[in-house]
């Protein structure tokens, strides 16, 4: 491989790690909701920068396969959650 074709790959790989660390880096607290919504249950897990956004970004998953329609997804995500479990980074 030419030096030119190794400074190209080490670039891309360098530009995919720093995207990588800024996106992660900024998640500070992750969930795990689980949620039931017309008999049917669902757990999701995500992370966000505060506990409460995690929460609501977990439930908001987790209502989303067990849901048809944006009504069915509203009310689903003004109901509260079975279980919540949220830890800090």
């Amino acid at each position: 491989m030419s030096r030119k074709s190794l400074a190209w790959i080490a670039l891309v790989v360098g530009f995919t790690a720093f995207l990588a660390w800024t996106t992660l880096s900024g998640q500070k607290a992750e969930c795990e909701v689980c949620v039931e919504y017309n008999g049917k249950r669902n757990c999701a897990s995500a992370s966000h920068q505060s506990e409460d956004e995690a929460a609501r970004s977990a439930q908001t998953t987790a209502c989303g396969p067990i849901t048809s329609g944006m009504n069915d997804v509203i009310a689903c995500d003004a109901t509260p959650p079975v279980s919540r479990q949220c830890s800090l980074r």
